[in-house]
């Protein structure tokens, strides 16, 4: 038994609205310095890690901070980058690049028990989570439906989860509550086997790459 299709999910390192305490979403925030060293540091990991000759195909959300880290990856291996607006991350609406602290004192959290894919957090312009998740599901089944044996996508903290939850076919109506954690620059591993095509997550946020990258001027 093998493997016929490996599916690997990068965050974007550090980028501006980290260091300033900004809201992201879709606020185009940049790479920082160290963010940069980090895309370089992700592009080299995932070059060591796909066999040399195999195709691959790459795939990024369209704001600033996740297409220069697409852009490292594109260079490591002679590929373009397809951008896709779907893969971003939640917006916030009006929050977007306004201190955190703004977002916080406003944000309605869901309910425990409930509607809470619908649920409306306060925040002006702010897509719910149903919105969320049926953009990143949609973009995220359309990729795996290629048949490339290895595909990189380059995506955010928050819509991680929904990358993975669609990857594991976990149903739309679950999606309400499923958090997946993955650091700031990390790399996780999907792998699809030949024979019975179960979905493993084989490496979830790994972030060992990054650990040269500290000691860097």
């Amino acid at each position: 038994m093998g493997t016929v299709r490996t599916l690997h999910v990068v965050t974007h390192p550090e980028a501006t609205h980290h260091v300033d305490g900004l809201v992201g979403g879709w606020f185009d925030s940049a790479l920082t310095e160290k963010g940069q060293r980090e895309a370089e540091a992700i592009a080299r990991a995932l070059r060591e890690a796909v066999p040399a000759g195999a195709g691959v195909e790459l795939y990024s959300s369209d704001l600033l901070r996740t297409r220069q880290t697409a852009d490292a990856i594109a260079e490591a291996f002679g590929v373009p980058v397809a951008l896709d607006a779907r893969l971003r991350e939640k917006s916030y609406g009006e929050a977007g690049g306004r201190p955190q602290e703004w977002l916080d004192r406003r944000f309605v959290p869901p309910p425990a028990t409930g509607e809470r894919m619908d649920h409306d957090e306060g925040i002006e312009g702010a897509e719910t989570r149903a919105q969320w998740v049926r953009r990143v599901y949609e973009a995220t089944e359309e990729i795996v439906r290629r048949p490339a044996a290895h595909q990189i996508v380059v995506t955010h903290g928050g819509s991680f989860t929904f990358v993975l939850a669609a990857w594991i076919r976990m149903p739309y109506e679950a999606a309400g509550y499923v958090s997946f954690r993955a650091p700031s620059g990390s790399i996780t591993t999907l792998r699809e086997d030949d024979w019975f095509h179960n979905r493993q997550v084989a490496v979830l946020g790994d972030t060992g790459h990054l650990g040269a990258t500290a000691a860097s001027p």
